[in-house]
């Protein structure tokens, strides 16, 4: 950080994604591709283990960051770490110029929205171990996102997904 307070650019891209889901595929495959394009991309490469406390590193790329980019899977909720680094991006996009895309990889933004069973029920199991405060904020983060115009996989497809993600990231950094 500076002395006043704001901090330094540092990559212009951080993903927050579900290892599992992702990490093998759709994810790795927009990693390398917005390398190939010249953007420097945060991605957390060795994972979390189970029972590992988010690091501050995770907070401080996310502070770093021009635009996050949560890559909301079907398991994005059942992760607390996925759910915290959501909610501090939420936090920065109020507190600096920090913009957050949203991709919805195979769920729907009313899914994301907790309109559905697929990230309620998963809320509903952090209420048991985080408490229902900490999953009201978590739950406040993901209806936010979804109001923000993202990508839909789902629908439309990985090359269009990307072709969409390179088209808008170049006007971006333009």
């Amino acid at each position: 950080s500076t002395s006043n307070g704001t901090s330094q650019v540092q990559f212009d891209v951080f993903l927050s994604f579900r290892g599992p889901d992702t990490r093998a595929n759709f994810t790795d495959y927009l990693y390398h591709a917005l390398l190939d394009k010249g953007i420097h991309v945060f991605i957390d490469k060795k994972g979390i283990d189970i029972g590992e406390e988010i690091g501050p590193e995770i907070f401080q790329a996310i502070d770093n960051s021009k635009i996050c980019i949560p890559i909301f899977s079907r398991g994005y909720a059942s992760s607390s770490w996925c759910l915290r680094e959501l909610e501090h991006m939420v936090e920065c996009r109020k507190t600096k110029e920090l913009e957050v895309m949203p991709i919805f990889y195979d769920v729907e933004p009313s899914d994301v929205k907790l309109e559905t069973k697929v990230y309620r029920d998963a809320l509903t199991l952090h209420e048991q171990t985080r408490g229902v405060e900490i999953v009201q904020r978590w739950a406040a983060a993901l209806k936010e996102v979804t109001g923000i115009k993202g990508w839909d996989t789902k629908n439309i497809g990985y090359v269009n997904s990307f072709d969409s993600i390179f088209h808008f990231l170049s006007a971006s950094f333009a």
